[in-house]
């Protein structure tokens, strides 16, 4: 199925060979909540993701003061689709040389393979219980692409989250199923699989962008992937697909607040899970619909967490006073992450308290003045941290890049627009809850 040798995971583990190297066996990344391109785990600090000649160029020509804001550039590497006697598939990464990995420069964007999260490799028979939401175009626009999601190699997790996720669907109720990766993570690797399987006869190995793994620093991850902007499509969309982006801006808050949710998934303190909300979601809200995704994805399941406002507030307006500054630069169809700790140690700290105070109210041994006592925990002195990164530059441009003939002038309005926008909401969220 591949040039390279083929491998059996559970012989050589993360390792495979080709030409006497050592390969490293990419997983699905656990921790991806939006997107449609297959995000993969690389190493504990690293994630890959397939080459687009444009990303990668932007990431190489970053200006200096938005790499604070950009998960780190790594270079890329040569990823090779191998199978083995048994049915076993997988994608495995190798050193890049440039004389070997094919071009994808100016493959469609649909085509590229795509991304998701946690460690794993797929079986074409075998089936693992998958949180299943039939929506509209979930597939990708191609007609065919329903059916071949119907073909997919099916995934056996090998390596998962200790922590278990639960979809909430469209009706706000929780799925009676608990799994133990992202269910969009696994939707996007089995789609890329199938793509890549498909034309497995033709194209051999793939390049993959070597990427920092922005939320290694966080134990229990809570993410808010953020569309941003009050337009999606690149300068060289064709006009079929301007249309159908322009169209989901205007059916979406990316036209009334220059922002809308594309995924997110928040740990829950009181059941020891996360909620994960997905990008059809974020699609159908309102203003007020998008207020109260916000309030809940600052929210563990015990009470609103007051104390992220001020530090995510900061990185927000860092981030607009340093686009404010980049003249022609345009963000088309990027996102913003938000990272939190859902159970950092003011968590813990909180649910001690909560322990204390169960048993001064039933422990009727301990004096009087300690059974009213209703103070709440202490708080830690250093401010929790968080984390804002912009990703996803398939359609960025700016003056003199790749020489581009369309230059735009001034900063990107639309997604400084969209940041406004976030603050407003979070500065108007701070007040009501003070």
């Amino acid at each position: 199925m591949c040039v390279c040798q083929t491998m059996e995971v559970g012989k050589y583990g993360k390792n495979a060979s080709r030409a006497g190297e050592r390969g490293v066996l990419l997983e699905p990344f656990i921790h991806q909540v939006g997107g449609h391109s297959s995000m993969m785990r690389y190493d504990d600090h690293t994630v890959c993701k397939p080459l687009i000649s444009r990303e990668q160029r932007f990431y190489e020509s970053l200006p200096p003061e938005m790499k604070e804001f950009t998960p780190e550039y790594k270079g890329v590497v040569s990823v090779c689709f191998e199978g083995d006697s048994d049915g076993y598939i997988n994608l495995v990464a190798y050193p890049y040389v440039e004389s070997e990995a094919l071009e994808q420069d100016d493959m469609p964007e649909r085509d590229q393979p795509r991304r998701k999260h946690s460690r794993r490799s797929l079986h074409r028979s075998s089936s693992v219980g998958e949180h299943k939401e039939e929506r509209p175009g979930l597939a990708g626009d191609n007609p065919e692409s329903s059916i071949q999601e119907t073909k997919s190699p099916k995934v056996e997790l090998h390596i998962h989250s200790d922590v278990p996720f639960q979809m909430l669907d469209g009706n706000s109720g929780l799925s009676s199923e608990k799994i133990s990766y992202n269910p969009w993570s696994l939707r996007c690797h089995k789609q890329q699989l199938s793509r890549m399987r498909s034309e497995s006869k033709d194209r051999k190995l793939y390049k993959f962008l070597l990427l920092e793994n922005v939320v290694h620093h966080f134990r229990f991850p809570c993410v808010l992937d953020l569309k941003m902007g009050t337009r999606q499509h690149g300068d060289d969309a064709s006009e079929e697909k301007a249309a159908r982006q322009m169209k989901k801006c205007e059916q979406s808050t990316s036209a009334t607040l220059g922002v809308r949710v594309c995924g997110m998934q928040v740990y829950q303190l009181d059941t020891g899970h996360y909620l994960c909300r997905n990008k059809y979601y974020g699609r159908g809200l309102s203003i007020e619909g998008f207020r109260n995704a916000l309030y809940q994805y600052l929210h563990n399941g015990l009470e609103l967490r007051k104390d992220l406002f001020e530090p995510i507030l900061a990185k927000l307006r860092s981030l607009k006073a340093v686009l404010e500054r980049q003249a022609s630069y345009r963000f088309y169809s990027s996102s913003l992450l938000i990272i939190y700790d859902g159970k950092d140690n003011r968590a813990g700290m909180f649910m001690e308290r909560r322990a204390e105070m169960r048993l001064k109210r039933v422990d009727t041994s301990l004096p009087e003045s300690l059974q009213d006592d209703t103070s709440t925990e202490p708080s830690p002195s250093a401010l929790p941290k968080v984390d804002v990164r912009m990703i996803d530059f398939a359609h960025s441009t700016f003056k003199g890049f790749r020489d581009d003939p369309t230059v735009h002038d001034g900063p990107d309005m639309g997604y400084v627009f969209g940041l406004e926008s976030l603050i407003n909401i979070m500065e108007q969220m701070r007040e009501e809850n003070q």
